[in-house]
This record gives structure tokens, C-alpha cells and sequence, in this order.
């Protein structure tokens, strides 16, 4: 990739961001005003007034909003209303935990689906291929949600075998990582078969196979490597979609994540905790999907974005 597609993406990156943070600011102030969230219920009028005009909540939208715009182009995220501090430290303080369980789920789907939509494809009309789809089926339509529940019911309540939620030891993980990684590992294991099907049909197979080669070299080094861009595409998206699913999954289990703040910044109507969280997760789903642009020449050298 040249420095001028390089730098494009990263504008596009820019405006992305500043547009998710436009309608996250828009969108948290259509749900209500939140004074009397943060005053005793025999607050006076005049106490709330007093208590909106220092926070600024009596100025027309527009003005609210290229203030707070001012204070973020200088690195000024605003307190948090609910936790007190920094906004940005205290969705900071979370994010670790959203980022283990992110990438706990996604080494699972990429161990997961691409060798079993390869064998899927090696092995087509067979009990096992027949297998591999029906679960893959399933798991693109079973609701996240649905699926932490019953896992907790199971293992947990049933069986006593993993914790409940909360974050702890590898233990902790089992289950989150699961439910958050199953969407997508069925999603990438039908692509991955897609791709092998179609691409173990080409002429350059067949000719790699008339020539000698070990079948395993046929598969991995020929027949994979050309099918791995469209789900490398399908790979970038699926982390946003994890950062996405993980509000849900971190509320089932009690994950003490970004997910989880968020909701819970939502219910308060913490309005500086919400933005930061949304700005941090779209900037994270911008920079896996450069990553994805990079991989791309890399797996296949004839890109070069010229």
C-alpha cells in the first residue's frame, strides 16, 4: 500500500470517527434531560436551574455541542456524571477487559471456522462437511444473548463447571469468549468453504496436482491462500461486530468492560462516558479494517492499490 492510499484511509478514518461522535452526541440528548438524575428529589427550581446552567445544559444544542467539540480537538473529554474523573480515564480503566475478551473470541473464530470451512470443502458431501454446515447454520442464526443465558443455566447453575461472570481467571473467559466469538465463526466458516469450493475447481489446482504435488501442499499453499481474501475482509468486519456484540455479552455475564460501561453510562445518561466509549470503539474498527487493507498485499502481491 503507497503513502497516498495509506494517508486517504486515515482521513477517512478521521471523518468516520468524528461522524460517530456527531450522532452519539446528538443521539444521548434526545433521550432527556438528566438534572434530576443528579439532584435530591426535594431540589428546588431554582437549584435545578442553577445545577443546568453550570453544567451547560441551558444552552441551545448547537452551542453544547461545538463546545464539547472545542474541548475534544484539545484532548478534553469532560468529567464523567456518573463516576466522577475524566471520562476518557474511566473508559480507559475498562477497556482492557474488552480487548481480552475481543481477542479471546477472535483467536477462537479464526482457530475455529477456517480449518472447519477447510475441511468443509475438502471433504464436500460427506457426513462431516454436512455436520460443519448445520452448526454453522445455527450459529449465525442463534441470538447472542440467548446463547449466554442458556450457556449459564448449563454449565454454571446445572452443572457448577465455570463461574456465572465476572472477570477473573481463564475460567472467567470460556463462556464470553464463546458467545461472543460463535456469530462469527459461523459467519467465516461458510465463507472459508465458499472460497475453497470455488477455488479448488481452478485450472492452477488441477495443475499443481498433475505436477506432484503433496495434497497438503495443494491445499494450503495453493487452494487457501488465494481463498483467504474475501474472508480476510469478512475477518475486518467481524471485529467491529465483536466490539458491538461485547455490549451484550458483557451485560450477560457481567464482563466489566467497555460493553457493560456503556450500558450502564446509557441507563445514567452519562453523556461524556458514552461518546468517549463510542469514539475509542470506532476508532479500534477503523484501524483493524487499515489492517485488513495491509494483509492484503501481503497474502496476495498483485494489490498495490495503484
Amino acid at each position: 500500500m503507497n503513502v497516498r492510499i495509506a494517508l486517504t484511509r486515515v482521513v477517512q478514518g478521521v471523518i468516520t470517527a468524528f461522524l460517530v461522535f456527531t450522532a452519539v452526541f446528538f443521539i444521548m440528548r434526545l433521550s432527556g434531560d438528566p438534572t434530576l438524575l443528579f439532584l435530591p428529589p426535594d431540589a428546588t427550581q431554582e437549584d435545578i436551574e442553577r445545577f443546568r446552567h453550570d453544567m451547560g445544559w441551558d444552552q441551545p444544542l448547537v452551542v453544547q455541542y461545538f463546545s464539547y467539540l472545542g474541548g475534544v480537538v484539545q484532548g478534553d473529554f469532560g468529567d464523567s456524571l456518573a463516576y466522577g474523573g475524566s471520562a476518557l480515564t474511566v473508559v480507559l480503566e475498562r477497556l482492557p477487559a474488552t480487548l481480552e475478551l475481543t481477542l479471546v473470541a477472535f483467536a477462537l473464530t479464526i482457530l475455529i471456522a477456517i480449518p472447519a470451512g477447510l475441511i468443509a470443502a475438502v471433504k464436500p458431501n460427506t457426513v462431516i462437511s454436512q455436520f460443519v454446515m448445520v452448526i454453522a447454520l445455527i450459529g449465525q442464526a442463534m441470538p447472542g444473548f440467548w446463547l449466554g443465558v442458556m450457556m449459564i443455566l448449563l454449565f454454571s447453575v446445572a452443572w457448577g463447571l465455570l463461574p456465572t461472570g465476572g472477570r477473573g481467571g481463564a475460567l472467567h473467559l470460556i463462556m464470553p469468549a464463546i458467545v461472543l466469538g460463535s456469530w462469527g465463526a459461523a459467519k467465516i466458516t461458510r465463507l472459508t468453504r465458499a472460497g475453497m469450493y470455488e477455488v479448488l475447481g481452478d485450472d492452477y489446482i488441477r495443475t499443481a496436482r498433475s505436477k506432484g504435488l503433496q495434497e497438503r501442499s495443494v491445499i494450503i499453499s495453493h487452494a487457501l491462500r488465494n481463498a483467504l481474501l474475501p474472508v480476510l475482509s469478512a475477518l475486518g468486519l467481524t471485529i467491529g461486530i465483536m466490539l458491538g456484540g461485547a455490549i451484550i455479552t458483557e451485560t450477560v455475564f457481567a464482563w466489566p468492560g467497555v460493553g457493560r460501561l456503556i450500558v450502564q453510562s446509557v441507563l445514567k445518561r452519562d453523556f461524556p462516558v458514552v461518546q468517549v466509549a463510542a469514539i475509542l470503539l470506532s476508532v479500534i474498527f477503523i484501524l483493524s479494517n487499515l489492517t485488513v487493507d495491509v494483509l492484503y498485499t501481503v497474502v496476495d502481491p498483485r494489490i498495490r492499490y495503484d
